[in-house]
């Protein structure tokens, strides 16, 4: 690269992000600690596409000053096995959470702590979009460690609550049952749409047996 290209963040990016593609990752390596944190991303990128990032690597990219390289760096993770992505759910930016919240719901064995971590930010966070998170997170989980925490979020803004109505998918009993019929006669056409999403929509059929006669319909 040319001094004037190596000035030239654009061109820096590139050449990172070709890197991934060109089976070069000394040129993606080198750009993982440039300033400009559009390269370190594709740096990050192409370090995984060639399956050579590190541990370390990835570590120090969850520490990243610039939260877009921590979201990265979390997308990244969520394939692997690395330890410790909970503490993101302290971050100070909402969409690192988000995306934290998102990464640890596709493990497949979450411990309690990450559990209770999601619980936390589902019922006390103070954006929304990370409360809807978590609760699709704990969804995808299934741990009945999680679902107080869903049927808590039942309650919240009508994202959240129709985030917590599909999560609920996951889970079986008669509080299950009680959050959808609320959620029937919920004032938020979105909630409601997302029960018969779910179960289908509830609709009075006298064929079905006489009048008055309520029958759940499968729509295919």
């Amino acid at each position: 690269m040319n001094a004037a290209a190596a000035s030239d963040p654009a061109q820096r990016r590139r050449a990172a992000a070709l890197a991934g593609h060109h089976g070069d990752p000394a040129t993606a390596e080198a750009a993982r600690t440039d300033p400009d944190p559009k390269v370190r991303i594709a740096a990050l990128r192409s370090l995984a596409r060639l399956g050579v990032i590190s541990e370390h690597q990835l570590e120090r990219a969850l520490e990243d000053a610039d939260p877009a390289v921590r979201i990265a760096a979390l997308e990244i993770a969520a394939d692997r096995s690395s330890p410790g992505l909970e503490r993101l759910l302290d971050d100070q930016d909402p969409m690192v959470v988000e995306s934290a919240a998102w990464a640890l719901g596709e493990r497949q064995t979450p411990s309690d702590a990450i559990i209770d971590r999601l619980s936390r930010v589902a019922r006390d966070h103070s954006d929304p979009l990370a409360r809807e998170s978590a609760v699709a997170a704990l969804g995808a989980i299934g741990d009945e460690r999680g679902l107080r925490a869903i049927l808590d979020a039942t309650h919240d803004k009508v994202a959240v609550r129709r985030r917590a109505i599909i999560a609920l998918a996951a889970f079986e009993g008669v509080e299950v049952d009680d959050a959808y019929e609320r959620a029937r006669r919920d004032r938020d056409r979105q909630v409601r749409d997302a029960v018969d999403e779910l179960l289908g929509p509830v609709v009075s059929d006298p064929q079905a047996g006489g009048p008055g006669r309520v029958e759940v319909r499968w729509d295919c």
